[in-house]
């Protein structure tokens, strides 16, 4: 039997990305900047996981960005789905093995900032992990004690600020909190999470972080901000709201990547 690398390497026919992003939430649309795709389903990717929640297709994207070759998961696996953080270990494997070296995730976010609304974008620059969890309990080897003080890459996220002036842009900058789901924040811990110095919050994310720091990969993120979070307006909170909200944002971020990214050989 094949193994999952061997099946990428194969249905890549020669297409070697050094980039791949994760797409968060209704930000799926961001495969569209992809030229001359090649799709592959989660399903024919052993370990690759079948998401349960709507919004994410389930399939890998490959091609160009500009002239940069590129990988999209169109698709992740949630820490509430099964109560697993390591769920995107074999796809980060995979990567690692057909040569990705650098990892960009998106996410879809709830905003702590009144100056950041619903529609914008944020790079995040740190994170805060309240799940109590960490996709690297039960590994064997010394390699678990990952350093995070670095986690996420000064010298891309440079670029990626360079591309929003360039572009026009708007892109925040601030920390994101990760919180297990699926049940939405309580005002509570909203305002607990803007005291310890959270600007954002969500359900994803900073397992993968954690995971690609520990392959070795150099990591990029950014959260579009779909909604004000739990007790800053009022209104209940809803994934559909995500959804209807993320491609907004997707766009923004969209603009800004592909400016990142066309350039490079």
């Amino acid at each position: 039997m094949k193994s999952v690398t061997d099946i990428l390497t194969d249905r890549l026919r020669g297409l070697l990305p050094r980039h791949a992003m994760i797409l968060g939430s209704g930000l799926g649309s961001l495969v569209e900047t992809v030229t001359d795709p090649v799709r592959i389903p989660y399903g024919d990717l052993p370990g690759f996981p079948v998401s349960g929640v709507s919004g994410h297709a389930g399939e890998v994207v490959a091609g160009l960005i500009g002239n940069t070759p590129v990988m999209m998961l169109s698709g992740r696996a949630h820490y509430y789905e099964h109560a697993r953080a390591d769920a995107m270990r074999p796809p980060l494997e995979a990567l690692q093995g057909i040569g990705v070296t650098n990892l960009i995730l998106t996410n879809a976010a709830g905003s702590l900032r009144e100056d950041m609304p619903p529609g914008s974008v944020m790079r995040i620059t740190d994170h805060i992990n309240f799940s109590g969890s960490n996709p690297l309990f039960g590994e064997p080897s010394d390699r678990r004690f990952v350093g995070l003080t670095n986690a996420y890459d000064v010298d891309f996220g440079a670029r990626m600020k360079a591309a929003a002036e360039a572009t026009g842009t708007p892109l925040h900058e601030g920390v994101y909190m990760w919180f297990s789901g699926p049940s939405f924040e309580t005002p509570a811990e909203i305002r607990m999470a803007r005291i310890i110095g959270a600007d954002a919050v969500g359900m994803s994310t900073v397992p993968e972080v954690i995971l690609a720091r520990f392959l070795g990969m150099k990591v990029a993120a950014a959260s579009v901000i779909t909604n004000y979070a739990a007790g800053m307006t009022g209104g209940e909170l809803s994934h559909q709201e995500t959804k209807d909200m993320a491609p907004v944002g997707g766009k923004r971020l969209a603009a800004i990547l592909t400016h990142a990214l066309g350039g490079e050989a």
